[in-house]
């Protein structure tokens, strides 16, 4: 009689672990703290210093960034769900750009995505603050009409995403795909509450 091996134990979902925190102070430590969260939850936290330790002994410069990229990509290709820390960038009103370029390519993907922010204020609020600590200006009343936003700015951009805490395509691609945005002012308070999000949806 032939001994059948044991089935093997379905694999966790992978996570990626996508935001400005690579460029945070102590975001080794962070991304332990939140890999335990992921863990928690029953998913696997992938972020991007994964497999990335030969980048260390790198010189700066274009090659590297371009590794850099195509390794974060490789990440998101082997992940099955995407995370996104939506908070203001460098004292500005918009999130991280790389991480919004992550947003699309995964939600092209059709993966699913969640989002988190310690700043829950409405975007128009944000570029309003954000126009008066840089540009000593403030936001008027637009001349045009319809789509999104009743405001712009000095320079006549319109101020767009009423109702949202980031630009309508990043946060609007989270809420596409099923998602939600946390909000806590604790960052691994709200990467926790991101994070039961997906699991919840990911079990379905």
């Amino acid at each position: 009689m032939s001994i059948q091996p044991p089935p093997s134990l379905p694999r966790a979902p992978r996570i990626y672990l996508a935001g400005d925190t690579v460029f945070r102070p102590g975001a080794a430590d962070l991304f332990r703290a939140m890999k335990a969260i992921c863990a928690r939850a029953g998913l696997e936290g992938v972020c991007p210093f994964d497999g990335q330790a030969e980048v260390d002994d790198l010189a700066p410069g274009a090659q590297t960034s371009l590794l850099i990229a195509r390794l974060d990509r490789d990440l998101m290709d082997g992940c099955d769900a995407g995370v996104f820390c939506l908070d203001p960038f460098r004292r500005a009103a918009d999130m991280d750009p790389g991480t919004a370029v992550e947003i699309g390519y995964m939600a092209a993907q059709g993966k699913k995505l969640a989002g988190y922010t310690v700043d829950g204020r409405p975007y128009p609020q944000k570029v309003a603050q954000y126009r008066r600590a840089a540009w000593g200006d403030s936001l008027r009343e637009r001349k045009g009409n319809g789509g999104s936003g009743t405001t712009e700015d000095a320079d006549g951009l319109i101020v767009h995403s009423e109702g949202m805490v980031q630009n309508a395509m990043t946060e609007g691609f989270i809420r596409l795909s099923g998602g939600e945005i946390a909000v806590d002012a604790d960052l691994l308070t709200a990467f926790g509450l991101a994070i039961t999000n997906l699991a919840s949806r990911l079990r379905a």
